[in-house]
């Protein structure tokens, strides 16, 4: 499949949503609200359930499926109060030792006027900061579109996993045509060269796994596994391992 048909794909109004992989893989999940600041971003689904035999928080950037649902949730382009949400909540995980589960879904973070007022490239950079240390294991899973700095904010974690049929960018392809050719005519162009697709991001080392998109039941135990092995690292090692992947980006 080419690279721009991944993409779209990643964005077809029929896929799961970070809400239906919470329902099927957290079944006691319990919602949480705010940020303790300014508000709630309702583009951001977080909270705490089990997953398995294994507390989790739950993080999850949540598009909507009908038309009034996706304007509720903004289409899932987050404002500052919802990573300042997950920031609180992520927090709270490494306060009662539970690891942390983020449901990646989103084309960006949200670029309105509002948002910048609200602080959201400082909302964004907290979360980076902060997930650098934390003292608690994460695992991030790219459900659909991994869309800029409004997907990273979610994605500092000790694994990243992404669906067959997913995508992870620092820009779209149509906004990268545009950049560079002044036309989103060659946003197939663009999206090739980007290398967003999760077996070129998997053989650069940028992502730890590519999970087929058609064996959803599996993950939930995988993921759990996964977590369970992390979770029995010293705290040091956790974090220094953590560390080492994200320095050797890029060499």
């Amino acid at each position: 499949m080419e690279d721009y048909e991944i993409v779209k794909g990643a964005r077809g109004d029929r896929r799961y949503t970070a809400t239906d992989y919470i329902r099927k893989m957290i079944p006691d999940f319990m919602e949480l609200h705010g940020d303790r600041l300014c508000g709630d971003d309702r583009a951001v689904v977080a909270g705490i359930g089990t997953l398995g035999k294994t507390p989790v928080t739950v993080i999850g950037i949540e598009k909507g499926k009908t038309t009034a649902e996706r304007i509720r949730r903004n289409f899932g382009n987050a404002h500052p109060e919802g990573y300042r949400k997950s920031l609180r909540l992520m927090k709270q995980a490494a306060k009662f030792h539970r690891p942390i589960v983020c449901f990646v879904d989103t084309a960006g973070a949200f670029c309105g006027v509002d948002a910048e007022e609200h602080g959201q490239g400082r909302a964004i950079a907290d979360n980076l900061y902060e997930m650098a240390d934390l003292p608690t294991p994460i695992l991030s899973l790219i459900i659909g579109e991994g869309g800029s700095g409004g997907a990273l904010a979610l994605c500092h974690s000790d694994r990243i996993w992404m669906l067959s049929d997913a995508y992870f960018s620092v820009v779209s392809p149509e906004s990268c045509a545009n950049i560079l050719w002044k036309s989103t005519e060659k946003a197939a162009e663009a999206a090739s060269a980007l290398a967003l697709t999760a077996p070129k991001l998997y053989r650069m080392g940028l992502i730890d796994r590519v999970c087929p998109a058609d064996e959803k039941r599996k993950l939930a135990a995988e993921m759990e596994e996964e977590l369970r092995l992390l979770s029995e690292l010293p705290t040091a090692e956790l974090l220094d391992a953590r560390y080492r992947r994200f320095r050797k980006v890029g060499y």
